[in-house]
């Protein structure tokens, strides 16, 4: 995932690592908690559920910190297209939750990065050096490692979060059309209000009663994602966006852990090995992101 470098000009790496893990630990158990819940319930009545929960809360903390001005944007229109591409990608991951172990579909959804690399050359023309298109090609050389296409071990539910990091990445760079101008409350604000909006108009046909039992499990989906997305702001607003952004990995180990101790899911060989592709490509190509124009292109 890709967030804004920090604007602090006292920037506390440690502070920010720490903020980034605790992050990512809560969104990973965000998809486990989904995973878990998600046998019952389809998809977009759990984002639903999520962006009704949360949104209260999203909504006070905006105010808090940003005021008023903080409700106003003048993209309301992107941000609903924002919304409904959020859905889909993330019906598609929550889809894959129910056939694949969770360390998989979080490493394949991994190469997002991979995606907004090539994307940004055919939709923006932007250049990129043929350094970080092998990173790219190795990068999907690690997604075929785990999808294994052709194999006896294929499962289709495996591209559901290629397409989710492929739609991902589609919704980060629709956020080049927002620009500076909104600040990240703001656009915070309306990734939930986007969420909400497009989940409501559709989970009618999906609505299945839920059970009392079953209400923890939706508070924490969305307790623990909110909370997540709220530690990974604050770690690159206080921390260099180099050094932190790669411990957003630490998904990976997240994930292995909970899928052991709650499904007895262990990783194999390929998973192993694809999952060190991808990860190695996406910070090969957010360490030479970092780097000078100048070294860059030498």
């Amino acid at each position: 995932m890709q967030f804004p470098r920090s604007a602090s000009t006292n920037a506390t790496p440690l502070a920010g690592i720490a903020c980034v893990s605790v992050g990512i630990l809560f969104l990973t158990c965000s998809d486990a908690l989904a995973k878990w819940v998600g046998q019952y319930y389809s998809p977009v009545q759990l984002l639903f559920l999520r962006a009704a929960i949360a949104f209260p809360v999203v909504f006070v903390l905006v105010v808090a910190l940003g005021g008023r001005r903080a409700l106003r944007s003048r993209h309301l229109g992107l941000h609903l297209v924002r919304g409904a591409i959020n859905i889909i990608s993330a019906s598609f991951f929550y889809l894959s939750l129910q056939s694949l172990p969770l360390a998989e579909a979080i490493a394949i959804a991994f190469s997002a990065p991979l995606f907004v690399t090539a994307l940004s050359v055919l939709v923006l023309k932007e250049r990129v050096d043929g350094a970080r298109w092998l990173a790219v090609a190795a990068g999907f050389a690690g997604v075929l490692v785990i999808v294994r296409p052709g194999a006896a071990s294929f499962q289709v539910a495996a591209l559901l979060p290629l397409a989710t990091a492929a739609l991902y990445a589609v919704m980060m760079l629709t956020s080049r059309a927002i620009g500076a101008a909104e600040s990240m409350l703001t656009t915070t604000l309306y990734i939930v209000v986007g969420q909400l909006v497009c989940s409501a108009v559709v989970v009618p046909a999906f609505w299945t009663p839920p059970q009392w039992s079953d209400w923890p499990y939706f508070a924490g989906i969305a307790l623990f994602s909110t909370l997540g997305l709220t530690f990974i702001t604050q770690g690159f607003r206080i921390g260099p966006a180099s050094v932190v952004a790669p411990f957003d990995y630490t998904g990976l180990l997240w994930a292995s852990l909970l899928g052991w101790m709650v499904w007895q899911d262990t990783p194999d060989v390929h998973d192993s090995l694809g999952a060190a592709f991808i990860v190695g490509s996406g910070l090969y190509i957010a360490w030479r992101e970092t780097r000078p124009i100048n070294k860059r292109n030498a």
